[in-house]
C-alpha cells in the first residue's frame, strides 16, 4: 500500500498553452512559476504549498475522445468556505464555464469547463462532524446554494 496524503498537482494537455493559462488565472487565480513558452507552464494557487498545482502542455492535437471513454473525467479543486463556492459559481458564469452544480451530500460542488473542454469541479467539504447518513454515501441531488449559504455560512 502507498500511503497518499493527497493530490498534488495535475497536469493537462491543451491546444492554446496561452488561452488556458489566461482562463485559469482569471477562473482561480492561479500564477505561472515556470515553463516555456509556447510549449509548457506551470503554474500554483495563490494559498498553495505545493510547488505547482497544475502543469499545462502544448499539443497540436485537436481531437478528443468521446465523453465516457476511458481516461479522466474531471479534477476537483476544493475552496476553504461555502461563500467561496458561491463566489466560484459567480466567477464560473461570468467566464461562460458554468456547466453544471450538485449536492452531494458531504461536499457542494460546482462544475465547469476550461477552454480545451476539460472538465472540472470546484468543491466545498462539509465540516465532518456534520456528514451523518453521509459518511458512507454517495448521493447526488440539486445544489440549493442560497439553502447550503443559511446553513453553513459563517464557519
Amino acid at each position: 500500500m502507498i500511503p497518499i496524503t493527497r493530490l498534488n498537482h495535475a497536469v493537462l494537455f491543451v491546444r492554446e498553452l496561452d488561452r488556458t493559462i489566461e482562463f485559469y488565472r482569471r477562473a482561480f487565480g492561479f500564477e505561472v512559476i515556470s515553463g516555456t513558452p509556447g510549449k509548457a507552464a506551470f503554474l500554483r494557487a495563490e494559498n498553495s504549498t505545493n510547488h505547482h498545482d497544475l502543469g499545462l502542455f502544448a499539443t497540436p492535437s485537436t481531437s478528443r475522445p468521446p465523453l465516457g471513454s476511458p481516461g479522466l473525467y474531471h479534477l476537483a479543486w476544493e475552496v476553504p468556505t461555502i461563500e467561496d463556492l458561491a463566489a466560484a459559481r459567480a466567477t464560473l458564469a461570468d467566464l461562460g464555464a458554468l456547466i453544471g452544480e450538485s449536492d452531494h451530500g458531504a461536499t457542494k460542488s460546482l462544475y465547469g469547463k476550461d477552454p480545451d473542454g476539460n472538465e472540472f469541479e470546484v468543491m466545498w467539504l462539509v465540516p465532518r462532524d456534520l456528514w451523518g447518513e453521509h459518511e458512507t454515501a454517495a448521493v447526488i441531488e440539486r445544489l440549493d446554494l442560497e439553502r447550503e449559504l443559511r446553513r453553513y455560512g459563517g464557519r
